[in-house]
C-alpha cells in the first residue's frame, strides 16, 4: 500500500484477555482535514462523545483505539479514561490533545483498564515506524473472523493519490451512520466540504446500506482523515476529479460494508436486497431494511426455504406505500410472484435452488413509482445464538 504520510501501530494491553493485539493507533505526519459519522444510538460511549467535541474543528491527526472494551455505559469514570487516552497519546505525538480522536469497541459497562492502556501506550507511539495498517486491522476486530481492509488509487491534476480503508464489525451490525467502527484514509488533498459531502454520501449506500441482526451499537464510528501529502491540487467541488474521488470512495466504502455483512457472527449466506417501484427511494428503503431485518426471513435463508410469504408480509409492515396488487419477487432470475400472488408451475423448486447459493439477489418490485433502494444483509444461524450467548464469557 503506498499511501504517504501516514505511520501505524498496534500493541497488546490485554483489555479484556492477553494474546492478542488490542490498543492500535493511526498518526498522520501532517494535520488532516477530518470527517466522521456516529451511532445515532442515544446511548453513545465515552469515545464517541469525546471525538464528537475534537472532530468540531473538522481536523485530526491521531486516532487511538482499543477492542475488548466498550468504554460505554461508565458514566464520568469512563470519560476520564477516554480524555486521559486522548491526552497521553496527544503528548506522546506532540500534538495537541484535540487532534486525537478515540474509539473502543467490545463489551458495554466494563471500566476500561486504564492501568494497562496507560502503560501500553508508550510502545504503542514508538510503534509508529515499523506498523501496518494490517496490524491496526487485526487489532479492531472482536468477533470478526477476519480483517476487512480495502484500497483504490485514482489521480488529480496528473497526481496519483490513494484511498484505503478498514473496518470492524460482524454483529450488533444496522448502523444508520457508519458501521461499528471503519476509518479510511487517503494521501490526496481535498477542499473539506468536498470531503464531507463525498464522504457522507458515500456513507449512505454503504455503511448506512447494510444490516446484519438489526442492532445499532453504543459505540459506531466512521472515521476519514485526507491529509494531502499526495501532493495533488485540492479536489474542488463540482469538477470531475470530484466526481472520480467519490466514485473511488464508494467503492472503498462499500467493500469494506459488504466485507462486513459476508462475516456476520454465524452467517452462511450474503443476500443483497433490491426494491424497485417504490413511491420514493425513501419508501424503496424502508422495505428493503424491513425484509433484510426480519427474522423469519432471514431463518428462511438459512434454511433454504423459499418462503416467499414471509418477504410479502415484512413488505407490507414497513410503513411504506403499498399496494398489494402490484408487487412483484424474484429470487436472482427466478419469478417468485407476480401481481401479488405466486407465480405457480416450478417457481419453488427453482427458488430453493437459488437460495442454496452462498450468495444470492431478492428482488421486489412495488409498482408505484422510481423510487429504488440497494442493501446487504444476511442469513440468521443457529451459530449466530451460541456467540451472543457467549460474548461476554
Amino acid at each position: 500500500m503506498d499511501i504517504k504520510g501516514f505511520q501505524f501501530s498496534a500493541v497488546q494491553a490485554a483489555i479484556k484477555k492477553q494474546g492478542r493485539n488490542d490498543l492500535a493507533l493511526i498518526f498522520s505526519e501532517t494535520p488532516a482535514t477530518a470527517v466522521a459519522v456516529f451511532t445515532t444510538n442515544a446511548v453513545k460511549a465515552a469515545p464517541v462523545l469525546l471525538s464528537m467535541e475534537h472532530i468540531k474543528s473538522c481536523r485530526a491527526q491521531a486516532l487511538v483505539v482499543n477492542s475488548g472494551n466498550a468504554n460505554a455505559c461508565t458514566g464520568e469514570q469512563g470519560m476520564r479514561a477516554a480524555r486521559e487516552t486522548s491526552r497521553q497519546v496527544a503528548e506522546g505525538l506532540g500534538i495537541p490533545d484535540e487532534a486525537v480522536q478515540v474509539s473502543s469497541t467490545g463489551v458495554i459497562g466494563v471500566q476500561l483498564p486504564m492501568d494497562r492502556v496507560r502503560a501500553a501506550i508508550p510502545a504503542l507511539v514508538d510503534g509508529l515506524a515499523s506498523g501496518t495498517l494490517d496490524d491496526v486491522a487485526l487489532a479492531i476486530m472482536t468477533t470478526d473472523t477476519f480483517p476487512k481492509m480495502e484500497t483504490r488509487s485514482g489521480q488529480a491534476g496528473g497526481v496519483t493519490y490513494t484511498v484505503s480503508g478498514i473496518a470492524k464489525g460482524a454483529g450488533m451490525i444496522m448502523p444508520n451512520m457508519a458501521t461499528m467502527l471503519s476509518f479510511i484514509i487517503t494521501d490526496a488533498a481535498v477542499e473539506a466540504p468536498v470531503l464531507d459531502r463525498c464522504f457522507r454520501r458515500a456513507v449512505e449506500t454503504s455503511f448506512n446500506a447494510i444490516t446484519v441482526d438489526g442492532d445499532m451499537s453504543t459505540n459506531d464510528t466512521c472515521l476519514m482523515l485526507a491529509n494531502g501529502m499526495a501532493g495533488n491540487p485540492a479536489i474542488a467541488a463540482e469538477t470531475p476529479e470530484m466526481a472520480a474521488f467519490e466514485a473511488l470512495l464508494r467503492e472503498v466504502l462499500l467493500s469494506l460494508a459488504q466485507q462486513i455483512v459476508r462475516d456476520g457472527e454465524g452467517a452462511t449466506k450474503f443476500v443483497e436486497i433490491r426494491v424497485t417501484g417504490a413511491r420514493s427511494d425513501a419508501d424503496a428503503k424502508r422495505v428493503a431494511m424491513a425484509i433484510a431485518n426480519s427474522s423469519l426471513v432471514k431463518t428462511a435463508f438459512f434454511g433454504q426455504d423459499a418462503n416467499w410469504g414471509r418477504i410479502f408480509a415484512a413488505v407490507g409492515s414497513s410503513g411504506a406505500e403499498v399496494n398489494q396488487s402490484f408487487l412483484s419477487l424474484s429470487f436472482d432470475a427466478v419469478c417468485m410472484a407476480k401481481n401479488g400472488i405466486f407465480a405457480g408451475g416450478d417457481a419453488e423448486t427453482r427458488g430453493t435452488e437459488v437460495l442454496r447459493k452462498k450468495e444470492f439477489t431478492v428482488s421486489v418490485g412495488l409498482g408505484l413509482g422510481d423510487g429504488s433502494a440497494t442493501v446487504y444483509t444476511s442469513d440468521l444461524s443457529h451459530e449466530y445464538v451460541s456467540i451472543n450467548a457467549d460474548y461476554r464469557s
